[in-house]
């Protein structure tokens, strides 16, 4: 329920403040003087996309702000879906700056224009001539009949198996198209990881190999150095050991006369244990190396084909050859195992559709069960709105599944005596889309938990008795919901639990649209207006007053 409403700067709006009764308010006023203007801001607080062109000042940001008791309509879990806070009576904010920038706040935490306008659909049903252009729609059509048959459980139930029947379909489809995929390259794959297996590739061999190589390519010459070193080292008649064997012999005697000579014996005693273990070293290094031909070609060969795979995938190491090399095996054993993937796949899908189908079905048995009784009620309340003799049915048949499921529903109607009823947007006048639309509200109103709903000169083209008619059921309705109703008829007018007077003020450089909560007296004035004109003679003024004291 709207509690009260503020509007700043927006198209001639200067500044409107209201807070309108639990029940049914009235607004009235002479065209052009704001009331659809009220409406469009209204629309911004319900996420509709906002225009600096309807700034009223162009200097100044335009703030819309409505605070809404939302205590009795279970609303808390889509504040928490939503990561907001929740408050019994919750403040809904827009705000258009001078540069066009648009920004929306629920409870001062910003929020964006579609999370706004799941809010609002919470909030507020506005009937506009886009809503009698909507009836016609077969899935508004679907949405009142599952509003009026209570199909939220099943509806809910529904949409948790097609989803995963569309799921599991999405995942079947991917499968076969793989397959289709991997059996264009499974040959190719299945050789590449073969050639790959075969050549049992070691993550460290490559550097091995290479070094092996080269020492094998140059034994001769690798020996040749070695026994010119041995010879230097040790095996030569002047060789380095036998002359240092001299020089430790001599600072061995010279080192019983001081303890530094003898230190410095030490040290040469150890660099002599040294180079004899590398003179040992050098004789196993040469005594290992041979020139193997045989060997060299095979070695040779192992590299070579290393170095031919790496060029052929494109690949710098062997590291990079394995990773290359479990890829395709994970690919080869997926064909191999495809052909039972997809069978669990495909019962997979079977069951969900087994599951949809039924789901499907219980919906659809459902739904059917009220279009006789939605049927009689649409026909009893448009007969009472001035079309006696006119007729309704609900259409139906069967479709593919979609998330609403299986059911395309139309509505057909018929004014006049003789004639089928057919779909709406064939044989239905504006006003008659318009008293359908309401004669829907009216049936739904015990069936949905909808706040505020706001019609929009909802009595066009009707007068008399249709008019009282129609203003009592709305009457009505207000006893559950909050209405709101824009209106040209004084019948309407007098039967409003309050009545908002909008009106243009012309005082200023600028015109201004102002609205004022009429008092008693000041509904008589006004009721007589619309009754009579601007000056409303002593007859329409007590018509005024007797439409007022009417119940």
């Amino acid at each position: 329920m709207l509690k009260h409403l503020l509007i700043k700067n927006y198209a001639l709006i200067e500044h409107l403040e209201m807070t309108p009764s639990s029940r049914l308010n009235m607004i009235t006023g002479e065209t052009g003087a704001g009331k659809s203007i009220m409406l469009g801001a209204v629309g911004l607080l319900l996420g509709n996309r906002a225009d600096t062109k309807s700034l009223y000042n162009e200097n100044e940001k335009c703030v819309v702000e409505g605070s809404f008791d939302v205590s009795a309509y279970k609303l808390a879990p889509l504040f928490e879906e939503n990561e907001l806070d929740y408050e019994a009576v919750t403040l809904i904010r827009r705000e258009i700056s001078p540069s066009g920038k648009s920004r929306a706040f629920v409870n001062d935490t910003p929020v964006t224009l579609d999370v706004l306008k799941s809010l609002g659909d919470h909030l507020m049903d506005i009937h506009s001539q886009h809503d009698t252009l909507l009836l016609a729609s077969n899935k508004f059509q679907l949405g009142v009949i599952d509003a009026y048959a209570g199909s939220q459980p099943l509806i809910d139930s529904y949409v948790g198996f097609f989803k995963s029947f569309r799921k599991k379909k999405k995942a079947y489809d991917q499968l076969v198209t793989e397959s289709t995929e991997l059996q264009k390259e499974a040959e190719y794959n299945l050789f590449l990881y073969t050639e790959l297996e075969k050549a049992a590739l070691k993550a460290d061999e490559q550097q091995q190999l290479e070094d092996e190589l080269a020492t094998l390519e140059h034994a001769e010459e690798i020996k040749l150095r070695l026994n010119e070193s041995l010879q230097l080292l040790s095996e030569a008649e002047f060789s380095i050991e036998s002359q240092l064997a001299q020089v430790m012999h001599a600072l061995s005697a010279a080192g019983k006369f001081s303890g530094k000579i003898n230190a410095l014996r030490e040290r040469l005693e150890s660099a002599v244990i040294e180079l004899q273990d590398i003179g040992e070293e050098i004789k196993k290094e040469d005594d290992q190396i041979e020139y193997d031909p045989e060997r060299i070609q095979l070695t040779k060969e192992r590299v070579d084909l290393i170095n031919q795979l790496q060029q052929k995938h494109r690949v710098a190491s062997i590291e990079e050859l394995l990773v290359i090399q479990q890829n395709l095996e994970a690919k080869v054993r997926l064909v191999q195992n495809m052909d039972d993937t997809l069978t669990d796949a495909k019962n997979e899908l079977d069951e969900a559709e087994k599951e949809l189908a039924l789901a499907a079905t219980k919906l659809s048995e459902h739904r059917k069960t009220a279009f006789a009784s939605f049927s009689k009620a649409v026909v009893e309340i448009v007969r009472e709105l001035g079309m006696p003799l006119g007729s309704f049915e609900v259409s139906h048949k069967v479709v593919a599944p979609t998330e609403s499921g299986v059911d395309e529903i139309g509505f057909l109607f018929s004014a006049n005596k003789g004639i089928t009823p057919r779909e709406l947007k064939d044989v239905a006048s504006g006003g008659e889309f318009s008293r359908l639309m309401f004669a829907i509200k009216y049936i739904l109103t015990d069936k949905t938990a909808l706040p505020t709903i706001i019609f929009d000169e909802i009595d066009t083209g009707i007068s008399g008795e249709i008019a009282n008619k129609m203003v009592g059921m709305m009457k009505t309705m207000a006893m559950k919901h909050q209405v709101i109703s824009i209106s040209h008829l004084p019948q309407f007018a007098a039967k409003g639990d309050a009545h908002y007077f909008v009106y243009k003020d012309n005082s200023s450089d600028k015109a201004v649209s102002k609205v004022k909560l009429l008092a008693e007296e000041e509904r008589v004035n006004e009721i007589a207006k619309m009754i009579a004109g601007a000056s409303p003679t002593a007859s329409a003024l007590q018509n005024a007053r007797e439409l007022l004291q009417q119940d």
